[in-house]
């Protein structure tokens, strides 16, 4: 198993900027591939927000956050970063990392969630 714990939420006010932090961790030996950022309004779905790839060398994004969000990682800490920019009241909800990944107990890449942190922007 690969737990991914986040952190960096809170409570910010429009126009503001919030980092947040995911953390791989596991009790076996693994291996991540693409690391996602998902996040999920009140009463609504969970969306996309931004990926990146193992490597890092390649992201995408929404396109309501392109220009305000970057998410990047840091492989030798096993962590993904979503800096978040020119904040707005839409952008108000609980932010849950993904990682895709490999564990060498079952050798299965499968995909992993973190618990969520919510973010909420006041006007």
């Amino acid at each position: 198993q690969v737990q991914l714990v986040e952190s960096g939420g809170g409570l910010v006010q429009a126009g503001g900027s919030l980092r947040l932090s995911c953390e791989a961790s596991g009790s076996t030996t693994f291996s991540i591939g693409t690391m996602s950022w998902y996040r999920q309004p009140p009463g609504n779905q969970r969306d996309l927000v931004a990926t990146i790839t193992a490597t890092g060398g390649s992201t995408t994004y929404a396109d309501s956050v392109k220009g305000r969000f970057t998410i990047s990682r840091d492989n030798a800490k096993n962590t993904v970063y979503l800096q978040m920019n020119s904040l707005k009241d839409e952008d108000t909800a609980v932010y849950y990392c993904n990682a895709y990944a490999v564990t060498s107990a079952t050798y299965s890449w499968k995909n992993y969630w973190g618990q969520g942190t919510q973010v909420t922007v006041s006007s």
